[in-house]
């Protein structure tokens, strides 16, 4: 069975190819939902228009890939938009913020 946990716990293992921290330290990830063996993230990037946007979608399908689930569906949101704040303290740590 495929929780929230586990699914973030995968997604703990995506770097963000230019800061090189996780996704969920980097506060990027808004929300995760299981229906039907299907996974929908909810996400942000640190900037509109990021050029990497395609690569991050590839990284997270390829990671949750590993669960079987019948879908992976990655949306990515500007609202609320991304800042400092959403980063964990692990995150703030890895780039020297704290």
């Amino acid at each position: 069975m495929i929780t929230k946990e586990i699914v973030m716990d995968k997604l703990r293992g995506v770097m963000d190819p230019e800061l090189h921290i996780n996704i969920v330290d980097l506060g990027l990830i808004y929300n995760v939902v299981i229906e039907k063996n299907e996974i929908t993230v909810t996400m942000t990037l640190t900037t509109p228009g990021c050029p990497l946007a395609p690569v991050i979608d590839k990284l997270i399908k390829k990671a949750l890939g590993e669960l079987k689930a019948d879908s992976v569906t990655v949306q990515l949101v500007w609202e609320p938009a991304w800042s400092v704040r959403r980063m964990s303290e692990e995150g703030k740590l890895q780039l020297g913020m704290v």
